[in-house]
C-alpha cells in the first residue's frame, strides 16, 4: 500500500497535519509520496508530480478543503480519496482533522465504505485537434473581460434549448450542485442523483431559470458574439479561453471518483451544519 498525500500549502494547519501523518505512516511502515510542492513545503525528501502519483499510489489523502480535494481529484482518476477538512465549508473533504488518523487507521484495515462521484467531460476542437478536461464539481463559460452581454446558445442532444443572455452559463454536477451553481440561485441535488443542472450567471432575462437534466444529455454551448475571448474553468481552473461561436461539448465523463466515506456523518447533518439551517438568529 503507497499513499499520495496532497496538502494545501496556504495553510499552516495543513502543512501541521501532513507532517504529524508522514511520521503516523512511517511508525507503521506504511510507504507514502507527497505530490512535490507538498513535499517541499512541509520538507519531506518523498515526492513525485502530481501527475505521476496515479500510478504510484493506490490511495490518496487530501489535506485542505474542497479546492485541494477537486485538485486531487483531477489526477486520482479512480483510487480511492480520504478527504480531511482544513477548509471553511467542506462539503466534499469529509473527515475533520481529529478524525483524519483514526480514518486513515480503518482505511488501511479495509474497513471502509466509498461515495461515488460523476464526472463531466467537456470537450472542444482547437486548432491542435481535441482537447478534453475533467470536473468533478461544474464546467463553467463565462464573458470574462468581454464589454457587452453575449448570447449562450445551447443545445441538449443536438436540439435548441434556449440563448441565454446573461454573463455566463454554470453546468454542474449533483456533487457540484453546492458549489458556484448554489450561489448563482440553482438547487441544491442530493449526491449520486443521475442529473447535471444548467444554471445561468446573472441572466439578462426575467424568464431564465436553472434547468436540471438527465446526466445522459450532451450538452453543447457556444457563445455568440462578433469578437472577444471567454474563459472555461472546470472546477474553478482556467483551461481554455473560447473563440465566439465555437462549441463546447460536455457530457457525463467515463471516469468517476471514489471518495472513502465517513460512517459518523450524514449527508442532511451536513446540509444543515454547513448551510446553518434551522439555526436561530
Amino acid at each position: 500500500m503507497s499513499i499520495g498525500i496532497v496538502v494545501n500549502v496556504s495553510r499552516q494547519r495543513a502543512i501541521d497535519l501532513a507532517r504529524r501523518l508522514a511520521g503516523w505512516l512511517e511508525e507503521r511502515g506504511v510507504d507514502y509520496v507527497f505530490e512535490s510542492l507538498s513535499a517541499e513545503k512541509t520538507g519531506s525528501h518523498r515526492s513525485a508530480p502530481i501527475e505521476e502519483l496515479n500510478t504510484q499510489c493506490d490511495a490518496f489523502i487530501s489535506l485542505g478543503g474542497d479546492g485541494t480535494l477537486l485538485f486531487t481529484s483531477q489526477h486520482s482518476v479512480t483510487k480511492p480519496v480520504i478527504g480531511v477538512n482544513v477548509g471553511r465549508l467542506g462539503f466534499l473533504a469529509e473527515f475533520s482533522p481529529e478524525e483524519m488518523l483514526p480514518a486513515v487507521e480503518r482505511f488501511l484495515n479495509g474497513d471502509y465504505s466509498i461515495h461515488t462521484r460523476s464526472q463531466l467531460e467537456a470537450g472542444l476542437v482547437a486548432n491542435g485537434g481535441p482537447e478534453y478536461f475533467r470536473a468533478l464539481n461544474d464546467v463553467v463559460i463565462e464573458k470574462g473581460t468581454y464589454p457587452r452581454i453575449p448570447a449562450f446558445i445551447i443545445r441538449l442532444d443536438g436540439e435548441l434549448l434556449s440563448s441565454y443572455r446573461a454573463d455566463g452559463i454554470i453546468i454542474a454536477t449533483s456533487t457540484g450542485s453546492t458549489a458556484y451553481s448554489m450561489s448563482a440561485g440553482g438547487p441544491i441535488i442530493a449526491p449520486k442523483s443521475n442529473v447535471v443542472v444548467i444554471t445561468p450567471i446573472c441572466p439578462h432575462m426575467l424568464t431564465v431559470r436553472p434547468i436540471v437534466i438527465s446526466d445522459e444529455k450532451t450538452i453543447e454551448v457556444s457563445v455568440d458574439a462578433p469578437d472577444g475571448a471567454f474563459p472555461l474553468n472546470c472546477d474553478g481552473h482556467l483551461r481554455k479561453m473560447l473563440e465566439p461561436q465555437q462549441v463546447v461539448s460536455v457530457k457525463k465523463s467515463s471516469q468517476l471518483i471514489n471518495l472513502v466515506a465517513n460512517s459518523n456523518r450524514d449527508y442532511c447533518e451536513v446540509l444543515r451544519t454547513k448551510l446553518l439551517w434551522g439555526r436561530e438568529a
